[in-house]
């Protein structure tokens, strides 16, 4: 487990829950309960939600497992996201898809959040995009309430960057910024987002880091190209698969970058378990990198 602040604690890799439901799977709570049984027995306890995945239906339906089985709940922690307005049919007062942060938006979707997980309180819950019209004042507030209501334990960010994440965390305790990182998106590594993580102690999350599936599906890509030629190097030598070594990429960092891995495969989830025993040299590390931007580094 990895310490951070705050007395919390987040498994090697988070099971993102987006493409279990209406969104990907659509799996049958029996599937579902099972799907968490087997996450919980190789010690994964974190699952990352949001308010509006499934549109609005996958947390209700996370929530009917933990209803039949209410001492689940304590095996595990949850994390949600809110603040993203889509436009759905079970949102029908959403005219346009929009952000909110406002503090009446942020306890709603709270509130909305707990009913649907069929629980009392919430491990994790983060903003999930930056809004234009933050008011970190109201934040702090309506985080301040839940906290003290026992809703919600721990607050974070996700896609923030580092003056957005600075000026609220300024204001309100942060414990996480989930934003995406892979070796097809490597902005965090130059914008300042693993140097701010490491400066406050804190472990950022990781979403897409396969890249969004593209440099397994589309091997036309140069850069795909450039990247598989090294990984598969690397997967002879570790004995591993083309994505444990995506991933082991991604925990050699210091910061301790926690993958969001979204699959509803188990045997992918275990195989990105693997991922971190796998220890890469330096050299190797830089190796993805050239292999990443097409170039050696300066």
């Amino acid at each position: 487990m990895n310490e951070i602040n705050q007395n919390i604690s987040f498994s090697p890799i988070i099971v993102g829950t987006m493409r279990l439901g209406k969104w990907g799977a659509n799996m049958t709570t029996s599937e579902l309960e099972n799907f968490i049984h087997q996450c919980l027995e190789m010690g994964l306890n974190d699952f990352d939600h949001a308010d509006i995945y499934g549109h609005y239906t996958t947390e209700a339906d996370f929530g009917k497992v933990l209803k039949n089985q209410s001492s689940l709940r304590d095996k595990m922690q949850l994390t949600t996201k809110c603040g993203i307005k889509l436009t759905s049919e079970n949102r029908p007062t959403h005219k346009i898809k929009s952000y909110d942060s406002s503090k009446e938006h942020i306890i709603f979707s709270a509130e909305s959040s707990l009913k649907a997980l069929e629980t009392d309180y919430l491990d994790v819950f983060l903003l999930h995009r930056p809004d234009y019209l933050l008011n970190p004042h109201e934040v702090a507030e309506a985080f301040e309430t839940l906290k003290k209501s026992g809703k919600v334990k721990h607050f974070g960010v996700s896609n923030y960057t580092t003056s957005q994440f600075d000026l609220l965390h300024s204001f309100t305790p942060l414990v996480t910024n989930q934003v995406e990182i892979s070796l097809l998106h490597l902005n965090a590594f130059d914008d300042g987002t693993l140097n701010q993580c490491l400066k406050h102690g804190i472990v950022p999350t990781a979403w897409s880091p396969l890249g969004g599936g593209a440099i397994f599906s589309d091997s036309e890509d140069a850069t795909n190209q450039r990247i598989q030629k090294v990984a598969n190097e690397l997967s002879e030598k570790y004995k591993a698969s083309l994505d444990q070594i995506l991933l082991a990429f991604l925990y050699k960092h210091p910061a301790h970058i926690i993958p969001v891995v979204g699959t509803s495969k188990i045997e992918r989830i275990e195989s990105s378990l693997q991922a971190s025993k796998i220890k890469l040299t330096h050299e190797e590390w830089y190796e993805l990198w050239e292999a990443a931007i097409g170039q050696e580094v300066a």
